[in-house]
């Protein structure tokens, strides 16, 4: 299982377990008046306070036939009384006979929002009578929230446009200003990556470019031109700074990260290397190949690999496999 998945699964089981009591209690209680929609209108607007971020309550018969109102905080809105819900996500799985179950995130044809619902079964003398729904807009369930830390993942592979891969024995790499200046533009990227503040910088060797994003400025990125890398001048538009302290890359695998970079750019004429990036905060290496495949690792990942790993242990020359 990913740590997306887990992610997901876990926030779903706070939700979960943060309204089970009072879901279970508004059952009961909306079990003793089924099937009178006045009254269970009432008994689910009175449980609102009771259920944080809930936005909405309604029940529906077994039938998937909508029994109440549209209880929300403001009141009922009866007009969807008699509505057929068969077609909603959630009732296309298997609905709970007991306890709750969340459904999958889904847009609301109610409220037009991301949502989460809630069910419950609603039961008496062991018999199914219908359910009740409350639904949790994404948005504020979230709201309070900080970002998941993410967690360090292996390396993944993506084929890229089937139309490229198709033709790339049919081209050979074209020699680009910053293959000329290579050296010094390595360089000029080390020194503003250690000294200069910037945590992420993606290469571009085929349009000779580079974009960088910085502790300073961290929404907005930059471009800057093979030229202007390799001009000492540089260093004046951009305010020194330590090492950050956080990164997760070590300072002395930038160069390291770079060269491998270079290397794979003049390995081979066919298979080539297009743009390689690198962001110390994340330890993370993203390379694209001249056959449009993008792999994606950590940098120790990417510096345990030798060339051989790329080039597929080729025979003629520009039979490179990289993606």
């Amino acid at each position: 299982m990913t740590t997306l998945q887990q992610t997901i699964l876990e926030k779903k089981a706070a939700l979960a377990e943060s309204v089970s009591a009072p879901f279970a209690d508004l059952a009961e209680r909306v079990a003793e008046i089924w099937p009178d929609a006045d009254a269970i209108d009432e008994r689910l607007r009175d449980s609102l306070p009771s259920l944080p971020n809930c936005h909405l309550l309604y029940a529906w018969d077994i039938n998937g036939i909508e029994l109440s109102s549209m209880v929300r905080a403001s009141g009922p809105d009866p007009s969807w009384r008699g509505r057929d819900l068969s077609e909603r996500p959630y009732l296309k799985n298997h609905l709970p006979f007991k306890g709750v179950m969340l459904s999958s995130v889904y847009l609301s044809k109610y409220t037009f929002e991301y949502c989460l619902t809630v069910l419950q079964a609603v039961r008496r003398d062991d018999r199914l009578l219908g359910f009740i729904a409350a639904d949790f807009a994404v948005n504020d369930l979230l709201r309070n929230t900080r970002l998941s830390v993410q967690h360090k993942v292996g390396s993944q592979q993506f084929r890229g446009d089937p139309s490229v891969r198709g033709t790339v024995f049919l081209q050979t790499r074209t020699p680009s200003i910053f293959d000329k200046y290579v050296n010094e533009a390595i360089e000029g990227i080390v020194v503003l990556m250690r000294e200069y503040g910037v945590f992420h910088s993606k290469v571009h060797f085929s349009s000779g470019r580079c974009s960088f994003w910085l502790l300073d400025d961290p929404y907005c990125y930059r471009l800057h031109s093979v030229e202007e890398i390799i001009d000492p001048e540089l260093r004046l538009v951009y305010p020194a700074r330590r090492y950050a302290e956080n990164a997760k890359t070590r300072e002395v695998d930038i160069i390291r990260v770079l060269e491998q970079f270079k290397a794979l750019r003049f390995l081979d004429e066919t298979i080539y290397l297009r743009s390689g990036s690198l962001n110390v905060m994340n330890d993370m290496v993203g390379l694209t190949f001249s056959c449009d495949g993008s792999h994606y690792m950590s940098v120790e990942e990417f510096l345990d690999r030798d060339l051989h790993f790329w080039v597929g242990g080729r025979t003629p020359p520009g039979r490179a496999v990289a993606g």
